[in-house]
């Protein structure tokens, strides 16, 4: 009996060092974003000055968040975007079309430890700033026009990925 008690505090203290991260994601723009997040998040609305509190699970690999342009929906969520479409949702379940800034995550990926980075690879839309929050990480990437230096231009760029500890939060302004 005292073999599965231990067994049970152990899991549960291992379920708690993997958590979920907060991504704040910001419209600092003077033009309503529709911000949209993969796998999990879906999207919305975002007037200038709004804020869009999004918890992220422990373990999402192959992330993105990214701003769509010049959206109009409909009642039902369906419609389209000039820049970022997907699919003509609102709450997007695959990544947007062409041109769009990303931010792209790993959570609690190898070592424990989140993977970062902002990627222009498929165009440029939308000024974006990535930035850590806690945990003491300290990375904050800019991309505020299509050649930024802090991103992905091209698929074989390796040294563009920062990694945090494992349940860092991080802050996804657009137009920083």
């Amino acid at each position: 009996m005292s073999l599965i008690k231990i067994s049970l505090s152990m899991l549960a203290l291992c379920l708690v060092s993997v958590q979920a991260a907060r991504f704040d994601i910001v419209n600092q723009c003077s033009y309503t974003v529709w911000p949209a997040a993969t796998p999990s998040g879906g999207g919305r609305q975002l007037n200038s000055g709004q804020t869009w509190p999004l918890d992220i699970p422990a373990g999402t690999s192959s992330g993105r968040v990214w701003g769509r342009t010049g959206c109009s929906f409909d009642g039902s969520g369906r419609g389209s975007c000039q820049t970022g479409d997907c699919g003509g949702a609102l709450s997007c379940s695959l990544s947007g079309q062409p041109p769009l800034t990303l931010a792209e995550f790993t959570l609690n990926g190898g070592n424990n430890l989140d993977y970062i980075n902002l990627s222009v690879i498929d165009g440029f839309n939308v000024p974006m700033q990535f930035s850590s929050t806690s945990n003491g990480c300290n990375v904050v990437l800019n991309c505020r026009e299509s050649s930024c230096p802090d991103a992905y231009q091209n698929p074989n760029q390796n040294e563009k990925v920062h990694s945090c500890p494992g349940g860092t939060n991080y802050k996804v302004v657009f137009c920083p």
